[in-house]
C-alpha cells in the first residue's frame, strides 16, 4: 500500500494547527516514515489575546466543557461560579495554546487517528514520544 497521501495530512494538519495554536512553524520536512518540524511558541500573543479568543481557539480543537460553549454562545445567564470557571479554563488553555508538547499531540494524535482508520487498526502508530531539541540562535551585531 501507498502512504505517499499521508505527507498531505500531515503538512495540512501542521497548517491547521499553527492558525489555532500561539506557535510559529518555521520549516518543516516530511519523510517517508517520520518528520522534522521547527517550532517557536509565541507566549507573547497567546498572553495579549482575549478570553473569548482563547476559547474561539480551543473550541477547534476540543468540544470544550458546557460552561465555555454557553460563554461562546453569549449566554446572559452565566453565574459568578461560571466566571471564575471560565477565568480558570481561559489560563489552563492560554497555556496550552503556546506549549509545543500540546501542539505535537494534537499532531500526532490526528494523524495516529487517521492512519490507524484507514488501515482499520487500533493501537499504537507512532514509535515513540516526540523528541525535541532547543536551537539557540545567536544574536550578531553590524
Amino acid at each position: 500500500m501507498d502512504f505517499e497521501h499521508r505527507r498531505g495530512w500531515i503538512a495540512e494538519r501542521i497548517m491547521e494547527l499553527a492558525a489555532i495554536f500561539s506557535i510559529d512553524v518555521a520549516a518543516y520536512a516530511i519523510l517517508s516514515n517520520h518528520y522534522h518540524i521547527v517550532l517557536r511558541a509565541d507566549e507573547d500573543r497567546a498572553l495579549s489575546w482575549s478570553d473569548h479568543e482563547v476559547f474561539t481557539r480551543w473550541v477547534q480543537l476540543f468540544k470544550g466543557p458546557d460552561v465555555v460553549r454557553r460563554y461562546l454562545a453569549q449566554d446572559s445567564d452565566l453565574s459568578h461560579s461560571d466566571q471564575h470557571q471560565l477565568a480558570e479554563l481561559a489560563g489552563l488553555y492560554r497555556s496550552r495554546l503556546f506549549d509545543i508538547s500540546w501542539f505535537m499531540r494534537m499532531l500526532n494524535e490526528s494523524i495516529a487517528r487517521k492512519a490507524n482508520q484507514e488501515e482499520g487498526i487500533s493501537g499504537r502508530f507512532w514509535e515513540g514520544r516526540f523528541k525535541s531539541q532547543m536551537i539557540y540562535l545567536s544574536k550578531t551585531s553590524n
